[in-house]
């Protein structure tokens, strides 16, 4: 299931895409006008902690919009709502981790990968959505930059997760683009500033649950700026895989419904062009991800 979250007329609401359709329906919508379940989650983030028991809500929800008598009246046209980040915000700082793909630890001048992870986060309120357009934070940065990347997306409250159990705890995946501010990086000499700028992590445009991607990692990467590719990879080349980083982070922090984990980025970003190349006022970056979709984001 391809899950969306929206705004329209000042309602916020959320929803999988109608097969076939350029639309999604309107969960909130349908049980609210339908009653169809005794209780429904009106947060997509209390939902995803029912783990699969909310997808079949959504599924039972559609297909009695589907046997109404005015389903049409359930469906928003992707060309009139508004995007919202699929998770609007995290429950904690979004997780993100560095130099998880060998060619990138070399453009970035390791001599050698880690082998350890390396773990820094992004402030909730640097989630952005597919569509918007984002600041080139102009007065704070010159130095901005792209990373595609697949992001996880938790689905179960866990701690000390064992390695074969990881993928229990995961509730789907999502594209986001970890934007940072290279010179805010060097200047204070760690990554939070550098990483947290307002929207400098757009996530979207749809949540898939994860029977949809039965191997995380075997999914192409692909970013684009204005058109040119600039990152081109496949996520077979991850050095901690996705069960590794569910199971080693959760060792350290309690991982809960809704948590999202930045899994790293393949080689091509700006700063390790020759000469680098960060963004600039008018640019598009679209980054894919196999199976997800597109993640477009425009700056001024």
């Amino acid at each position: 299931m391809k899950i969306l979250s929206f705004k329209l007329g000042g309602h916020v609401s959320f929803g999988p895409k109608v097969k076939k359709e350029e639309a999604v329906w309107d969960v909130l919508a349908i049980q609210n006008e339908l009653q169809v379940l005794p209780s429904f989650s009106s947060s997509i983030v209390d939902g995803i902690a029912l783990g699969f028991d909310f997808v079949e809500q959504i599924r039972k929800l559609v297909e009695a919009a589907e046997k109404s008598d005015r389903a049409d009246s359930f469906k928003r046209e992707f060309t009139v709502i508004e995007w919202l980040s699929p998770i609007p915000r995290t429950p904690k700082n979004i997780m993100c981790v560095g130099k998880n793909y060998d060619e990138h630890a070399k453009e970035m001048g390791a001599e050698a990968a880690p082998t350890d992870l390396m773990v820094f986060t992004k402030s909730p309120t640097a989630i952005a959505a597919d569509g918007q357009t984002i600041s080139i934070h102009a007065g704070l940065s010159s130095k901005l930059d792209y990373e595609g990347e697949l992001a996880v997306v938790i689905g179960k409250r866990g701690k000390n997760i064992p390695k074969n159990l990881a993928y229990d705890y995961v509730f789907g995946y999502t594209i986001a683009n970890d934007i940072t501010a290279r010179d805010l990086q060097e200047k204070h000499k760690q990554f939070f500033l550098g990483k947290s700028l307002d929207g400098t992590c757009p996530l979207g445009p749809y949540l898939v649950t994860k029977d949809e991607i039965p191997n995380p990692q075997d999914l192409t990467i692909v970013t684009k700026v204005n058109d040119e590719v600039r990152q081109n990879g496949s996520t077979k080349d991850m050095m901690f895989t996705v069960e590794s980083l569910v199971s080693i982070l959760s060792q350290h922090v309690t991982l809960e419904p809704g948590d999202v984990i930045l899994t790293g980025t393949p080689a091509g970003v700006g700063k390790g062009m020759n000469p680098p190349q960060f963004l600039q006022a008018g640019d598009t970056v679209k980054v894919s991800i196999q199976g997800i979709g597109t993640l477009v984001n425009h700056f001024e």
